[in-house]
């Protein structure tokens, strides 16, 4: 605890007027001697109780006093009545009033608290809303893309059936001969193992010519499925098949997913 801190808790107070525990008294003595400040503190307030206690002394001598018993024919010594004390309780009102006082404090530093958590929690509410919004409206174009492609009446629509290896599976291409674009619904594909990937290849009949178009990257991140992949100008037929992760230079027949003719 600083200095003013611990002069101005009060417990100076409390131990100039005798009113602290025998261990507080020790630790008081203690901070007195080796603090300066403290000390100069106590021996104010010794100071304060002492010129206090005067201002209540009586202002005539004692042979005033005298003088006027004569005057009076007071001749006896009149009897004193030994009267008790009165208990001060303003020292107690003080301390009272000041522990309430704290406890105000503490209850009003609380409710700040209370309020500076509730705004850190809106605003990481707000941040995480705004992330979910940013989310929502990708998708929402994502989506608007993807029926962008599937209602162009442009496009040539290839039906891709399952093969040997997974004969479930199915994907459509959707090709627009006029642009060359090509893109492919990889709805009907099973997530790839890892390390593997899906390699698109446009496919000339006679003789058999695999060309490779493109890869299905980022399978499970894309949530609507639709690939766009490279152009071409001239095929008779899609293929899909699993390769390595970076994909491969001719396809592997093994892992042929999905085939479908124009």
């Amino acid at each position: 605890m600083e200095n003013i801190e611990y002069i101005e808790s009060g417990i100076l107070e409390l131990y100039v007027y005798g009113l602290l525990t025998e261990a507080e008294n020790s630790e008081v003595s203690a901070k007195a001697k080796n603090n300066p400040d403290i000390n100069e503190e106590i021996i104010a307030i010794e100071k304060s109780i002492i010129a206090l206690s005067s201002s209540f002394s009586p202002f005539n001598s004692v042979s005033n006093f005298e003088r006027i018993k004569e005057k009076l024919g007071l001749k006896q010594e009149p009897k004193v009545i030994e009267l008790e004390p009165k208990r001060s309780f303003a020292p107690y009102i003080g301390w009272a009033a000041a522990v309430l006082l704290m406890i105000g404090i503490g209850y009003q530093y609380s409710q700040l608290d209370n309020a500076n958590n509730q705004v850190v929690n809106a605003s990481t509410e707000k941040v995480k809303i705004e992330k979910e919004l940013n989310s929502l409206i990708l998708e929402k174009k994502a989506i608007e893309s993807s029926l962008a492609i599937i209602r162009d009446t442009n496009n040539t629509v290839v039906a891709l059936g399952g093969q040997a290896v997974a004969p479930e599976s199915s994907a459509k291409v959707y090709w627009n001969k006029a642009t060359q674009k090509v893109y492919v619904d990889a709805t009907g594909l099973p997530e790839p193992p890892k390390g593997m990937v899906y390699q698109v290849w446009a496919l000339k009949l006679n003789p058999l010519t695999p060309t490779s178009i493109g890869l299905l990257d980022n399978f499970v991140a894309n949530n609507q499925r639709v690939f766009a992949v490279d152009a071409t100008a001239d095929a008779e037929a899609f293929g899909i098949t699993l390769e390595p992760a970076g994909g491969s230079i001719s396809p592997t027949m093994e892992q042929l997913y999905t085939l479908g003719k124009v």
